[in-house]
């Protein structure tokens, strides 16, 4: 699935739809690069589009007059692996840990690991999904910039490779070779954290507009 994130300055402006021509923009692709197409129609009923539409798209208003496009394609291997639980407060940083550290041995072989995760936590039900799909766009050098979340990054990614599952599932040290957190306010009765499981191939480019 092409996931097509968008920053989009506030000063502007778009002639025409904006949408329409992200879809026509992956459709080209797909087709004139032979990739392969893999979106249904609709959930249920399946039938495939043909060339790889619609695009996931999420747009994020920013200062500026300026436009940045990321894609990010993403195979279901992996996204079939990923989780999402709304955690009580009272779990606290130790359920959160033990939720992400589950979801990669529930996971074991079947998202072709060394496996890359991003991490969300906070935000509501919707938004921490998004935040887990976020933090894969991150590169995996670069830590959260909060030295807290920066550590968790580092506790959780020894945590998981010391689950030994290893590459394709058959045992060894490097079960994941990078993990990103990303977080946000939440509701005082909530811990909404959600773990977006992302194979080898983790793939992204931006381009500047």
């Amino acid at each position: 699935m092409a996931c097509v994130f968008v920053e989009l300055g506030t000063d502007v402006h778009i002639d025409g739809s904006f949408e329409a021509a992200i879809h026509e923009g992956v459709r080209r692709g797909y087709t004139d690069g032979y990739l392969r197409k893999s979106i249904v129609a609709d959930p249920l009923r399946r039938g495939n589009t043909g060339d790889n539409t619609p695009a996931a798209i999420t747009v994020h208003l920013v200062d500026g007059d300026g436009c940045t496009i990321t894609v990010a394609p993403k195979g279901f291997g992996s996204e079939n692996m990923s989780r999402i639980q709304m955690l009580k407060p009272a779990d606290g940083v130790e359920g959160f840990k033990r939720f992400v550290i589950e979801t990669v041995r529930l996971a074991g072989s079947n998202p072709c690991p060394p496996i890359v995760l991003g991490v969300g936590v906070g935000g509501s039900f919707d938004k921490v999904a998004y935040l887990a799909k976020k933090a894969l766009l991150r590169p995996l050098d670069v830590p959260n910039p909060d030295p807290y979340y920066a550590d968790l990054e580092k506790e959780l990614l020894t945590a998981i490779n010391e689950l030994g599952i290893g590459p394709q599932g058959f045992g060894g040290r490097t079960t994941c070779l990078g993990l990103a957190i990303e977080q946000m306010p939440t509701h005082v009765a909530g811990l909404p954290v959600a773990v977006n499981v992302s194979c080898h191939v983790t793939r992204r480019a931006s381009a500047a507009l």
